[in-house]
């Protein structure tokens, strides 16, 4: 199996973008304003990892500032876990973000998303807050300096 990376700086086409929509909801659930919320935010970065035609994984974000980048969504199907792809998704994208002069990269997890709380930690990221959203999910906030 020979996974390959590719980043869009807006939507990809069709079985692309299915797949992504799909994979969302594999991983979160019913997702049915998925793409309206996509449309509202800021243009997208979308990273996707395919194994042949297939979305296997995807990380999605969002310039916050001319510095500063969100990285909002992402996610590997279950049955391509354990294998480096969510780590892969995340070097691809903070490599394209450092090339394109960003020096901070956020983002946002809940402790039921251990995997990616983890990973993040483990990849250079530090807890710089925590709340409580309007829907009284805890959140956590962590952020990471690149090295532009």
């Amino acid at each position: 199996m020979a996974i390959e990376y590719h980043i869009f700086k807006s939507f990809p086409k069709g079985e692309i973008l299915e797949g992504i929509i799909a994979l969302h909801k594999t991983i979160f659930g019913p997702s049915d304003n998925l793409l309206d919320k996509m449309a509202r935010k800021p243009p997208l970065l979308i990273v996707t990892a395919m194994d042949d035609e297939r979305v296997v994984g995807y990380k999605i974000g969002y310039e916050l500032n001319e510095s500063k980048f969100y990285s909002w969504l992402g996610g590997v199907d279950p049955a391509y876990r354990n294998l480096g792809i969510a780590s892969s998704l995340m070097k691809e994208q903070h490599q394209y973000l450092e090339e394109n002069g960003y020096k901070i990269v956020q983002t946002k997890t809940m402790n039921r998303w251990r995997g990616m709380l983890v990973l993040n930690i483990k990849n250079g990221f530090d807890v710089i807050e925590t709340y409580t959203d309007d829907k009284g999910r805890h959140k956590i906030v962590l952020e990471k300096e690149l090295l532009t």
